[in-house]
């Protein structure tokens, strides 16, 4: 018997986060998750009317294929993903992970291979800006032991987030949509010696309510890219490219990180010098899922906390652009609530919020009481 939190899962991905419509093609790929939720997500398609391609796939076969893989193998699979993803009008991905650190020994010249091939041909070039598209994690035993939770509280954590009110949630954040876009500048403060200021003038400001990613809850935009200055001093773990990196600081001149130090130095300046746009940021966002509170070191997670901002190296979204290019996107977390430090964040010198909590009248349908 299917779980019914499944099915509801799967009703939200298909007829809200996608909107498919009959006679729709979908895609659902799928990695390393149950195939029962599987089938019911293409159960669910056919009901709606839609017809669904499915892609099945496995981290340690995808490990395998990074570390032994040639530039031609991985063209070539490019190609064939690329002919699918154009063929198709929306897409579900669907990412489960036994083993967070399952790429953890694949060299970083191996898995940009497969980021400016796969992933930059056929996601980030078509899938993104060309279908209408959802992506979310599978709840492991893996995502429990990094929440410190067990695995029955974890799902049930997990299912409660994902399927909450998102309808709520986007109309909360047409007032924070508004606020930000009517901004120029920025001021972030925070614990340690995390003094930051930068210009959000002219981009647009992006809700997220799971049209794109579940679980979801921030709102987005860009910094313009030469305006950032300071410091920002991240106390959210992150894991990227199966490793993972604690206390994050890094130091913007003109918009340029010029020190960049971790517990994981090497690596995280390895990242940072893979082009030019590396050490320039794409996104800022604003974090306000109401059910997620603490940091579980998987980003679908962690960028949505609510009280939470996140600033990230690299490649922008189109949706938002600030111009900046690069084959990066490291989405890197900062908590502002009590439990974390606390921190302020400005809008043109006034004050938006204080340790986690909107404080102007106009935004305060976004702390977490107003939206569960």
């Amino acid at each position: 018997m299917i779980d019914p939190r499944m099915t509801k899962l799967a009703d939200v991905l298909v007829n809200y986060s996608c909107a498919v419509k009959p006679g729709e093609k979908i895609l659902i790929e799928a990695i390393d998750i149950p195939h029962e939720f599987t089938i019911e997500c293409v159960r669910v398609a056919r009901e709606a009317g839609a017809d669904p391609l499915v892609l099945l796939k496995s981290n340690r076969v995808n490990r395998a294929l990074m570390k032994y893989g040639t530039d031609a193998q991985w063209e070539l699979i490019a190609d064939v993903e690329r002919k699918q993803m154009e063929g198709v009008q929306c897409y579900i991905g669907v990412r489960g992970n036994w083993n967070v650190s399952e790429l953890s020994d694949v060299p970083a010249e191996k898995q940009r291979i497969y980021e400016r091939t796969v992933w930059k041909r056929v996601h980030s070039e078509w899938r993104v800006p060309k279908t209408r598209w959802v992506v979310l994690r599978w709840p492991t035993m893996s995502m429990a032991q990094l929440a410190g939770m067990s695995t029955e509280a974890f799902e049930d954590f997990y299912f409660a987030v994902c399927t909450l009110d998102y309808g709520k949630m986007g109309r909360a954040m047409q007032a924070l949509k508004q606020r930000m876009e009517a901004t120029d500048r920025v001021h972030l403060k925070g614990p340690r010696d995390t003094d930051l200021t930068f210009s959000i003038k002219g981009i647009p400001a992006i809700p997220c309510d799971g049209k794109l990613n579940i679980p979801d809850g921030e709102v987005f935009t860009a910094p313009v890219r030469d305006s950032v200055n300071g410091v920002i001093h991240f106390n959210a773990p992150t894991i990227y490219r199966g490793e993972t990196h604690e206390n994050i600081r890094l130091v913007f001149r003109d918009g340029k990180i010029v020190e960049a130090t971790s517990s994981n130095t090497v690596k995280l300046n390895e990242v940072l010098d893979a082009d030019e746009g590396a050490r320039y940021t794409g996104e800022f966002a604003i974090g306000v899922n109401p059910y997620i509170t603490r940091a579980m070191k998987d980003i679908l997670f962690d960028e949505k906390i609510a009280g939470s901002i996140h600033l990230t190296p690299g490649q922008s979204y189109d949706e938002a652009s600030n111009g900046n290019k690069s084959e990066i996107h490291w989405d890197m977390v900062l908590i502002q609530t009590p439990e974390w430090g606390g921190g302020e964040m400005y809008f043109d010198g006034e004050l938006v919020r204080k340790d986690g909590r909107f404080v102007t009248p106009d935004l305060q349908a976004l702390n977490p009481e107003a939206l569960k």
